[in-house]
């Protein structure tokens, strides 16, 4: 019989195994229903718990310290309400060193969310996971869970309160400075500005709402300081200068011009104050119109200038040289920049009186001028009218107008008026009563016959080919000026006249080469020659006539009384003369090219005779 090594197989050893499975079941079964039991026991009270705080805050659960276990939503948002006093009883103080003011942060837009924030809460250990919930539930209970409110800040109004304050602390910043009113002078003196830096003040706020705190809020004030100018001195001479009027006098005062004043209205017009800045420092200075003070001065200058004269020249045909015959006068006028900077000088300083300041002026022709620079080297034109059966009165007036232009210069381009250059026709100057036409009637007057001269030169320069500026007629054909050498009426002469009367009618022509012209005058008992020097330019010079047309016979005589004749007396003062037309035609050329074309046109009127008689005498 073979025996079995291994215990359990013999039959002591079965019994013993099987003894000892029981008992371990019974262990087993045990601790299991335990565990079941208390995993029953954990189910029961979870449940229980969830049914208990179904619809309210799990115990622990507060919200800035404020506990909240137990609450339902609403009695949380209540209780929150009640609670969180920040936004209502916080403090925030502001200052700009004068002026306190005193804000809640409700005020500066701060607010809580109490119905947010109690839904947070309530949140806490529930919609999660379950090991999740209830580690938050367990956390709670053990530790405690305190939830940090969320805030609202509306920083719009924030930003208005501090622009209020800005309204109230801002101080504009104010330059000195000085202005006119007419005489008056005003003076601003500086102001210090301070500015509330708005946006640096708002987020000094922003520390105090996020701590939710009270405290001193800074307000942030920019300071400016006026820029430091000394405005007194020019305020002083600006008010010295308007205090009278001043005065301009003349550099001479023989001279009868003048004093001239500028009353303090006016001279407060021209005065400006004007801001200067030169590296960085500022200053105020008075200054004077120079514009219309040149204006002023350059408007009472001609009544003090004394024009010069050129010197009178003759010119020798040997010698080919010219002859002094009257010299030359210096002329002056008013200097104009130094007199403005005379009298500026005078009102800046703050004087009242300044002299205007004289400048000589030198003729352009003077005597020690010669020939050659002058451009006069030989006889140019050269005319002669005759004026046979003249009286004596009228042949003195033809010598003495003559000699108002005997050796008078005309310079290139210039243009010569008889009108400048006829001494003032009176008995004192050696002018003679003579006939003279005025309106409708030929009557004696000082100075007739002076319109052989004007007669005279209008042809010169008419024959030499000088352009013709101004000619006027004479109002009937007068015979003197259409005689011959041989003291003949040539009717081609006819419309070669010209007439002055000074300062009504006037001749000029014009010079239009580029060298001076010299004229001489050399007047007789019954003829007038008139020269021109200078050089020549080639000119030729053709003219013609239409000779007399329309002609108009003269109407009835003129009887006009002459108290101061005899009774039955006539005496014949005027002579019938036709009217009539005439043009005379031009023509000017230089190396054969036409310069210039003119007509000259003039319609004569018929002139009756005239008669004066004696009181009671009868009239035919």
């Amino acid at each position: 019989m073979t025996i079995n090594e291994n215990e359990g197989t013999t039959p002591t050893g079965l019994m013993k195994r099987n003894q000892a499975y029981p008992i371990r079941r019974q262990i087993v079964f045990i601790i299991g229903m335990g565990l079941l039991l208390a995993v029953l026991i954990l189910a029961t009270v979870i449940l229980k718990y969830e049914r208990d705080y179904t619809d309210k805050i799990h115990p622990g659960v507060s919200v800035a310290g404020v506990d909240l276990s137990g609450m339902t939503l609403g009695q949380a948002v209540v209780n929150l309400n009640a609670n969180l006093t920040y936004e209502r009883f916080g403090q925030l103080h502001f200052s700009n060193g004068q002026d306190n003011w005193v804000y809640t942060p409700e005020g500066l837009g701060f607010s809580y969310n109490p119905v947010e924030v109690a839904n947070e809460a309530f949140a806490i250990g529930r919609g999660k996971d379950t090991l999740v919930n209830l580690g938050e539930q367990l956390k709670a209970r053990n530790e405690g869970i305190d939830i940090t409110p969320g805030i609202v800040y509306d920083q719009a109004k924030a930003y208005a309160v501090i622009q209020g304050l800005a309204a109230q602390t801002n101080i504009a910043l104010v330059e000195p400075s000085i202005s006119l009113d007419k005489t008056k002078v005003n003076v601003i003196a500086g102001q210090a500005g301070r500015t509330v830096d708005v946006l640096a003040t708002l987020r000094n706020i922003e520390p105090f709402l996020l701590l939710q705190q009270s405290g001193n809020v800074p307000i942030v004030i920019r300071e400016q300081t006026p820029v430091s100018v000394n405005v007194e001195d020019t305020a002083q001479l600006a008010e010295s200068i308007l205090s009278q009027p001043f005065t301009i006098n003349p550099a001479d005062p023989s001279a009868g011009q003048g004093p001239w004043t500028i009353e303090p209205e006016a001279l407060a017009s021209l005065l400006t104050i004007e801001q200067k800045e030169v590296e960085g420092n500022r200053s105020y200075t008075l200054t004077v119109n120079r514009a219309a003070l040149v204006a002023y001065i350059t408007s009472i200058a001609p009544g003090l200038q004394k024009e010069p004269v050129n010197a009178r020249m003759m010119f020798n045909d040997d010698t080919r040289q010219l002859e002094l015959i009257a010299s030359a006068v210096v002329g002056t006028s008013v200097d104009i920049e130094q007199s403005v900077d005379s009298v500026l000088g005078k009102i800046q300083g703050g004087e009242h009186q300044a002299n205007l300041v004289m400048q000589t002026v030198d003729p352009a022709v003077k005597d020690t001028s010669q020939a050659t620079e002058l451009g006069i080297t030989e006889l140019v034109a050269e005319t002669t009218s005759y004026f046979y059966g003249s009286d004596a009165a009228r042949v003195q007036n033809i010598r003495t107008a003559a000699a108002s232009f005997h050796g008078v210069m005309v310079g290139p381009g210039e243009v010569f008026s008889m009108a400048e250059y006829l001494t003032d026709i009176s008995l004192d100057n050696g002018y003679a009563e003579a006939p003279i036409i005025v309106g409708d009637q030929t009557v004696d007057g000082v100075g007739g016959g002076i319109c052989q001269v004007s007669t005279t030169v209008f042809r010169n320069a008419f024959y030499g080919g000088f352009p013709i500026v101004e000619r006027h007629p004479h109002a009937y054909r007068v015979g003197y000026y259409e005689q011959q050498s041989n003291g003949w009426v040539d009717n081609n002469l006819a419309g070669l006249d010209a007439t002055v009367y000074v300062p009504l009618v006037d001749f000029k022509f014009r010079n239009d080469t580029p060298y001076w012209l010299l004229m001489e005058t050399y007047p007789t008992n019954n003829s007038l020659t008139w020269k021109f020097y200078s050089t020549g330019v080639g000119r030729e010079v053709d003219w013609w006539t239409t000779g007399i047309t329309n002609v108009i016979t003269p109407p009835d005589p003129i009887y006009r009384e002459d108290p101061t004749l005899p009774s039955g007396t006539i005496k014949q003062v005027d002579w019938a003369v036709n009217g009539a037309s005439v043009e005379v035609y031009r023509t000017v050329k230089v190396n054969g090219e036409i310069t210039l074309q003119d007509t000259i046109r003039t319609t004569y009127v018929a002139w009756p005779a005239g008669f004066t008689y004696g009181p009671g005498t009868e009239i035919p």
